[in-house]
C-alpha cells in the first residue's frame, strides 16, 4: 500500500512543476475540430455532366486564428475548390474547416509556429477529406487535394514578410523574423 507521498509523486512527476501543483511545461494540443461552413455549388448542373473538356482546378487557401480565451484559440483552415471548364463551372466547394488549439505556456514565436503551422498541419488530412467527399457527392470525382508542407509554407511567409518590413525601412521587432 503506497503511502501518501507517493500518491503526490505519482499525481505530479515532473520536478520542473511549481510546489503548488501548477503545471509550468509548455503544452499545445486539439481540444477539438468541426467544419464551421461549407458550401457545395454545382450551379450548371445537369447539362454539365456531359461536358467533355477536362476543368481546370483552382484551389486557394487561407489561415486565421482567432484567441478564444488566453488558453484556446480558433484556428481556421479555409479552402475553397473551384472547377471549371471553358463552357462554365463545374462546382465549387468552399469550406472552413477549424480546431479549436489548447495551449499553455508557450513563448509568443512558438505559439505562433503552431497556430500558423502545426495548428493546419493537423486539421489538413481532415479537410481534405471533407473536400473529396463534398466533389463525389456533387456528382464528379473525389478532388484529393495534394499534401501541403504548411511549415515550409509558415517560413516563407515569415520571410516575405521580414523583406517588405526591410523594404520599407523598417526594423523587425526583437524576436520575429
Amino acid at each position: 500500500m503506497a503511502d501518501e507521498g507517493d500518491v503526490l509523486t505519482d499525481l505530479n512527476p515532473d520536478p520542473a512543476a511549481g510546489a503548488n501543483g501548477a503545471d509550468t511545461q509548455p503544452s499545445a494540443g486539439v481540444i477539438s475540430q468541426y467544419i464551421k461552413d461549407l458550401s457545395v455549388e454545382n450551379p450548371n448542373a445537369p447539362q454539365c455532366f456531359q461536358w467533355t473538356e477536362q476543368p481546370q482546378i483552382d484551389v486557394q487557401f487561407n489561415i486565421a486564428a482567432d484567441k478564444i480565451s488566453d488558453e484556446v484559440h480558433e484556428v481556421t483552415l479555409k479552402i475553397t475548390c473551384t472547377a471549371q471548364t471553358s463552357q462554365g463551372n463545374l462546382y465549387l466547394v468552399d469550406l472552413a474547416y477549424c480546431g479549436l488549439m489548447g495551449m499553455r505556456n508557450l513563448p509568443d514565436e512558438a505559439a505562433h509556429a503552431f497556430l500558423f503551422a502545426e495548428a493546419p498541419r493537423i486539421l489538413f488530412p481532415f479537410a481534405r477529406r471533407v473536400i473529396a467527399d463534398a466533389s463525389r457527392d456533387a456528382g464528379f470525382p473525389p478532388l484529393m487535394l495534394d499534401p501541403m508542407d504548411f511549415g515550409a509554407l509558415y517560413q516563407q511567409q515569415l520571410a516575405a514578410r521580414a523583406q517588405e518590413m526591410q523594404g520599407e525601412g523598417a526594423t523587425p521587432p526583437a524576436g520575429e523574423a
